[in-house]
């Protein structure tokens, strides 16, 4: 929250800046009897002096002075260090000062700089009530619309605030934003202190414009990249963005600004002109080239991952050679004592770790060998608790349609968790494993009950932490091709995952 107030104090003091030069800004272009001429013709109509010092510039300034000053008063000092706190007689025992000079001094400045109605009333004192009256609901008005802002504020920061921490896409997103609203308040204070006609066309096209840009970069080009990959759906929301951003800012300047009818029509049509010829390219380009990095990117991730994940198997290794040779030598002495079972667990081991060593370095192997790890840890398993009757195994695998590749070591990890985490000596145990497949996906279910564990156990409060790793492989190697579900309670805990493997 500090963060954003300084980057709301900058953003205000951006805008007053922004706005003091663009009042000071005729001043410099102008000799003194062009400004009489541009901004003294209502006191000339009703017979008043003008001065555009006294009756222009001052009371501008001062307005918008008074406004900042005051904002930042209610809003870094009173609002927080009182109102938020509940101490709300000592917050409005200031505010009533607060709003009391903010109307005097609207008051003052209106007065001067509305003076040409001092020939416009009767009497000095109507025209002192006309400014008493619009001071008095400029001041209302100013109240009403600190609080709508302030609680605006409060939602959009509790909406965005785990995003921005979260998301570096959407964090990069909102700073474009920021920027382009940053580059269209300048051009239009600029534009508005110098011609009210270039203000309104860049009232115009700064937010239609923005607006078809970061609709088409950042919600109809990723879907049809990443969604539908349909050209039809991709013309049509391009047409309706177009069309609806330029008409839509071309009604809002109609109902703001009174003119000919058709001068907004031909506003319009410019827009939708500059938005097809001008930003549709462009944005796509930068989505493409933007793409193209996040691709990059991605890419090198899954090396990365891939070769850290090589190189913590390697470390873990101790002479594989030498390994496969013992298990070879204790599996033929177990044949020659006839211990079947202490033979079958050695050779399933030894096939798992020339899995491990041939195949999990590979980029993607055929479903079935993940299929036979599978099998030979699960048999391993079995061998375990082979003594124990209340624990119940069931593996319901159907290969017939599984002629699929897929990248290794990314479906072990579930059943290793349900044997780490559903089997108990004491209580009844289950674990239930399912694959099938179709021509294009493949359906993996793994449940398995949940038993509490000793208070002095590491792992007791580790359910699931082993899972996040392959939630992050899945999410690099199967970006908006798989589904991950996991639903647990106290006692039960399961997965399932689709994988869409010809995408």
């Amino acid at each position: 929250m500090n963060q954003f107030k300084k980057i709301e104090f900058g953003i205000v003091t951006a805008i007053f800046v922004l706005l003091m030069f663009s009042i000071l800004y005729p001043s410099i272009i102008y000799n003194v009897f062009e400004l009489q001429e541009i901004y003294g013709r209502k006191f000339a109509t009703y017979h008043q002096v003008f001065d555009y010092y006294i009756h222009y510039l001052l009371p501008s300034m001062g307005r918008v002075t008074l406004v900042y000053v005051t904002f930042l008063l209610v809003n870094f000092v009173i609002v927080p260090e009182f109102l938020e706190k509940g101490k709300w007689l000592g917050g409005i025992l200031l505010l009533i000062p607060v709003g009391a000079f903010y109307f005097a001094m609207m008051m003052v400045a209106n007065s001067y700089y509305n003076g040409y109605l001092l020939g416009v009333y009767d009497t000095v004192r109507g025209a002192h009530m006309y400014f008493a009256k619009t001071a008095f609901i400029t001041t209302v008005f100013s109240g009403v619309l600190y609080v709508a802002y302030y609680y605006f504020r409060k939602a959009l920061v509790s909406l965005l605030s785990p995003r921005i921490v979260t998301d570096p896409a959407f964090r990069q997103m909102l700073t474009e934003i920021c920027w382009a609203a940053g580059a269209f308040a300048v051009l239009f204070c600029l534009s508005f202190s110098d011609s009210r006609d270039m203000a309104l066309m860049i009232f115009f096209f700064g937010p239609s414009q923005i607006a078809v840009f970061f609709i088409l970069r950042y919600k109809v080009f990723p879907a049809f990249e990443d969604i539908h990959r349909n050209k039809s759906l991709l013309i049509r929301d391009v047409v309706f963005t177009i069309l609806g951003s330029n008409v839509l800012m071309a009604l809002i300047c109609r109902a703001l600004v009174h003119r000919d009818g058709g001068w907004f029509v031909a506003l319009a049509l410019i827009g939708i002109a500059v938005s097809t010829g001008i930003v549709l390219p462009v944005c796509w380009l930068l989505f493409k080239s933007r793409q193209k990095q996040v691709n990059t990117v991605v890419t090198l991730k899954k090396a990365l991952g891939h070769s850290a994940a090589n190189l913590d198997f390697l470390r873990s290794q101790i002479n594989p050679h030498f390994l496969f040779n013992a298990l070879n030598t204790l599996y033929g002495t177990a044949l020659q004592e006839e211990a079947a079972r202490t033979s079958e667990g050695i050779q399933k081991l030894g096939d798992m770790m020339r899995f491990m060593l041939h195949d999990n370095h590979m980029e993607k192997i055929p479903l079935d060998k993940e299929v036979a790890y599978l099998q030979n840890y699960i048999a391993l398993q079995r061998l375990r608790v082979l003594s124990s009757p209340d624990i119940l195994i069931e593996v319901n695998i159907d290969e017939s349609q599984c002629q699929h590749e897929i990248a290794p070591m990314l479906l072990i990890p579930f059943v290793e968790n349900a044997f780490k985490h559903g089997i108990s000596l004491r209580h009844r145990s289950r674990i239930v494993i399912s694959l099938s497949c179709t021509a294009d996906q493949i359906f993996f279910d793994v449940y398995n009950s949940v038993h509490p564990r000793p208070e002095n156990d590491p792992e007791r409060e580790g359910m699931g932490i082993g899972l996040n790793n392959v939630k992050e492989r899945l999410n690099l190697l199967y970006p908006h091709r798989h589904e991950l579900s996991i639903r647990h309670t106290a006692t039960e805990f399961f997965i399932h995952l689709t994988i869409d493997v010809n995408k």
